[in-house]
């Protein structure tokens, strides 16, 4: 007592304390602490604004450069693609140079590209920029013609230039070995044809991009960027940084910001640049407005605490009378209060007040159901002391036998404390009253029937009834030999329930007849107490016992009487 005392007077502490505060005033001071600092909070928060949209542009240049190179690289892929076929045909194979001259006249028409065969020494034997039969000078690439045939693999050159094409041009290479006369077909383009490929993607405004090989030389660059094709780009000279990292670079007096994209193909680079001033031109302006409207949802926030804390106020002062009504046990409603949280708390506080009523009232009934059951088996118990006793040969043997009984009897009511009034399972009980005399072999024991639920007193009769018959299975019946079974069924046919207990056995052991406690619960209590037709039938190979028990007798709803005793004889 003293106990629950204390707890009770720490739960009345912070009340008693006076440390409540209300809730407008919790708002307000949140309000003071946001404006207070509002200068410190700001620079802080323009400074991440800053952050953020760094890395937003960052994020847009990074992808269109990638989209870029990803333009040239399909060019390239292609080119080597054209390649293949051209080598795998049989025009290249069978026909001579000059019909595979025509031959890739045609197939090359409109691409821009045009077709080379070199020999051993790096010769042209064809070059479809000129008419077939010209003559014609070895490759002015002959360090990219070394790597390809080196590596048996296609190959991209760099930027060079051509003296057959007189311009900036590129080549791949293609190793051809199985052919008589060429060691290589090459398909090569001016450099100035993949400046489209440049101009695919929009750049963010102030940005210059070009696209640079092996060598930083400039292959082609933006109108704009100001680099002439075969130049060194004075940028990213180096491969020690991540390709999509920023770096910070100085071009023709100014710091600029660099981002690339590497081809794993063809070793080349795009790069994109813009002066520092254009990138942070931006986010200057977006600092501006963030700090005008910072201003704005600062005056608005005095405001808006006020109208927050009139609401909230009274919707817990609701709550505060609703607790004050489950409290008194009286019932609760739920109300809709503005704010969801306050609304699911008085919704919670409506569901404890039923659920108070529900228990009181389950409470009233157990009362009533203790009472009740404790008469039950007493008149129970007093039944089963009296027919154990016409049976009984000695103290000894009656004690055990009653003692059983009150077990098979207790099992029962286990089964009825746990389900409570939603009725005792019939599979529960017939398993629970047969397992302690079941044999090892679980295969000679078999029950099946639907699910049916019992009563308290049917529960109690029923429960009785198994445990004798599986007593009789111990002594006279299929338990009682080595290779009985025992099979259990049950079903619901019309308004009764039939249940049938058959025992099979190659011979019925003596005692098989013997009318005892358990023939009178069989026949006169389930029989008289619940209305039930019973019948016993003796086979040649067992015993077979029959039940057809009306619905009614059985049902949960149902409200039991007390078992009548067995008159004494």
């Amino acid at each position: 007592m003293a106990g629950a005392t204390e707890e009770l007077a720490e739960e009345r502490a912070p009340v008693a304390a006076g440390a409540s505060r209300s809730v407008a005033v919790y708002l307000f001071a949140l309000v003071l602490v946001i404006l207070i600092p509002a200068l410190v909070v700001s620079l802080v928060l323009l400074n991440r604004n800053n952050q953020a949209q760094e890395e937003v542009v960052r994020a847009l240049t990074n992808a269109t450069v990638q989209a870029i190179g990803q333009s040239v690289e399909r060019e390239i892929s292609g080119m080597v693609t054209t390649l293949r076929v051209l080598s795998t045909s049989e025009a290249f194979a069978e026909s001579t140079l000059a019909e595979f001259h025509e031959r890739g006249l045609v197939a090359l028409s409109g691409s821009g590209a045009y077709l080379l065969a070199l020999d051993a020494d790096f010769n042209q034997l064809l070059n479809t920029r000129v008419p077939f039969g010209t003559p014609l000078g070895p490759t002015s690439d002959r360090r990219s013609a070394t790597a390809a045939l080196d590596r048996g693999a296609p190959t991209v050159s760099g930027v060079f230039f051509g003296q057959t094409a007189q311009q900036w041009a590129f080549n791949v290479l293609l190793p051809v070995p199985e052919h008589p006369q060429a060691v290589l077909l090459v398909l090569t383009r001016n450099a100035s044809n993949l400046a489209a490929a440049l101009q695919s993607r929009q750049l963010p405004s102030g940005w210059h991009a070009a696209l640079v090989d092996a060598d930083n030389l400039v292959i082609a660059a933006t109108a704009d960027a100001g680099s002439q094709t075969g130049n060194v780009l004075p940028m990213r000279q180096t491969l020690d940084s991540a390709p999509d990292e920023w770096r910070r670079e100085r071009l023709d007096g100014q710091t600029v910001v660099t981002s690339e994209w590497r081809s794993g193909l063809s070793g080349w680079r795009v790069i994109a640049w813009a002066s520092t001033e254009a990138v942070e031109r931006p986010l200057g302006d977006s600092l501006l407005w963030l700090a005008a409207w910072g201003a704005i949802i600062a005056a608005a926030a005095g405001l808006m605490a006020f109208l927050i804390a009139a609401r909230i106020g009274h919707s817990v002062r609701g709550l505060r009378r609703d607790a004050q009504r489950l409290g008194r046990g009286e019932p609760v409603a739920a109300k809709a209060y503005p704010v969801a949280e306050i609304a699911e708390v008085s919704a919670a506080l409506a569901a404890a007040s039923t659920q108070r009523q529900g228990a009181e009232s389950e409470v009233r009934f157990l009362m009533r159901e203790v009472a009740h059951r404790s008469k039950n088996q007493m008149t129970v118990i007093a039944a089963m002391a009296k027919q154990t006793a016409r049976g009984a040969d000695d103290v000894a043997s009656y004690v055990q036998a009653f003692e059983r009984r009150i077990l098979g009897l207790a099992r029962s009511t286990d089964l009825l404390l746990t389900n409570g009034r939603a009725g005792v399972s019939l599979g529960e009980l017939v398993d629970s009253q047969i397992a302690p005399f079941s044999p090892p072999d679980a295969n000679r024991v078999e029950t099946n029937g639907p699910m049916v639920r019992l009563n308290v007193q049917a529960a109690q009769i029923v429960g009785m009834a198994l445990h004798e018959l599986s007593t009789n299975a111990v002594k006279y019946g299929c338990f009682a030999d080595g290779d009985g079974t025992l099979a259990v069924r049950w079903k619901v046919e019309g308004d009764r329930l039939d249940f049938v207990w058959r025992e099979t056995v190659r011979a019925l052991h003596d005692g098989g007849d013997r009318v005892g406690f358990g023939t009178t619960v069989l026949k006169s209590m389930v029989g008289r107490s619940l209305g039930a037709e019973v019948e016993r039938f003796s086979h040649a190979n067992g015993i077979e016992w029959r039940f057809a028990i009306p619905l009614a007798a059985i049902d949960p709803a149902r409200m039991p009487q007390p078992a009548e005793p067995e008159p004494a004889e």
